[in-house]
């Protein structure tokens, strides 16, 4: 890179926002930190803001502007609240933007931060199975370079020849089947949250972890992974790879396969995003394949895990099918979480509320919420018929 690189981190006190953070702060000489956004949290917000000298801190939140200006008075950051805010904030126009806010509230500061023709790494699920087509025109007109933070998708980016797309025969997102994966459907159905968010293999929130143990995170990031490359539908398959070291890989029409290896960090796709197109050094684990030994595949079964066949149902049919999955599997999920539902009930709420909504397909990211709204209200009304 030629010069420092300004960046915007729009998310900046959950996990992917930290992991940003500690990137950035091991080579200050490299990035200049235009702003940080958070949703309330204030404290956390404010540490960040002076441990990276950023000029700007915002909370969407106006309640916590009050906490905000306090831990920051005297620093000369400036601070600011509410989602205008965060809006404004996401259109600086940074040379580097990370999309890190959690669920629906971030798909209007993701859009805004494309429509500035910059580079944005995308670490935000919704915005592109909520609303890929919408996210994905926005950058081609605007010339924004989107760059996926995802592990899966990352590691497709790094395999994957952009230049010629008709040498690519299938792309293979890897999964590691989560913690249930060697469970029948009836001892499925007795599992408790606690053993749901155990992940084997990563550290992440309670609510992914469940989406990685019913599998919907991968039915989801194959849609994800249907707006990122330029392929058909059915390119795109899901291989369980219990290990976690192969993050995904690409097929070539001459049998070939690239794929990418690494430690389960998120810090090795961040920083690859924050430095792109150049590498930065991490001080993440390196991966001793020696140690590791071996490496196991199966496919995926979609009768035990039926998230699968839900979200590839979702990806046929287009338009609000994507949206209504996201938002039904959100409220079932949370519902599960609150030992309100049990854990095959999951999908079983999705694909109800999948069959009972029908929007017309959502023309900007008003629309999108609408159908995001309404299919939680659809969900929530269907889910109180499972709870116990």
């Amino acid at each position: 890179m030629s010069g420092r690189r300004s960046v915007t981190i729009l998310g900046a006190t959950g996990s992917v926002g930290r992991s940003t953070l500690d990137l950035i702060a091991r080579a200050p000489e490299r990035f200049e930190v235009l702003a940080l956004t958070a949703n309330r949290d204030a404290a956390g917000l404010a540490e960040a803001a002076r441990r990276v000298g950023a000029r700007r801190a915002v909370v969407c939140d106006p309640d916590a502007r009050p906490a905000l200006d306090a831990a920051l008075a005297g620093s000369g950051i400036e601070t600011g609240a509410g989602p205008d805010a965060v809006l404004e904030t996401a259109a600086l126009g940074a040379d580097w933007t990370m999309a890190a806010i959690v669920g629906a509230a971030g798909l209007a500061p993701t859009m805004a931060a494309l429509q500035r023709g910059r580079t944005v790494a995308l670490a935000n699920k919704e915005a592109l199975v909520s609303a890929g087509a919408l996210m994905t025109a926005a950058a081609r007109k605007s010339g924004a370079t989107l760059l996926p933070v995802d592990s899966e998708h990352n590691a497709i980016f790094q395999c994957f020849d952009r230049a010629h797309p008709e040498a690519v025969r299938r792309v293979l997102l890897t999964a590691s089947g989560g913690p249930f994966r060697r469970l029948s459907l009836e001892e499925m159905r007795r599992v408790t949250p606690e053993q749901a968010v155990a992940h084997p293999n990563w550290s992440m929130g309670a609510k992914i972890s469940v989406d990685s143990a019913t599998l919907m995170n991968k039915g989801l990031e194959l849609i994800e992974a249907f707006h990122l490359f330029p392929l058909g539908a059915d390119a795109f398959d899901i291989l369980v790879h219990p290990q976690s070291v192969i993050h995904s890989l690409v097929e070539y029409v001459d049998g070939s396969f690239l794929a990418q290896l690494g430690a389960p960090d998120m810090r090795i796709p961040i920083a690859y995003t924050l430095a792109w197109p150049e590498r930065m050094a991490t001080p993440c684990e390196r991966l001793d394949l020696v140690q590791v030994a071996r490496l196991d595949f199966e496919a995926p079964d979609e009768t035990r895990f039926p998230a699968l066949r839900l979200a590839r149902q979702a990806l046929a049919e287009g338009g609000a099918r994507p949206a209504i999955l996201n938002a039904a599997n959100e409220i079932a999920v949370a519902a599960f979480l609150a030992k309100r539902i049990t854990f095959l009930d999951i999908a079983s709420i999705a694909a109800e509320t999948l069959a009972a909504c029908a929007p017309p397909p959502p023309r900007t990211i008003d629309a999108v919420l609408e159908v995001d709204r309404a299919a939680r209200e659809a969900a929530g009304t269907i889910m109180r018929r499972y709870a116990h």
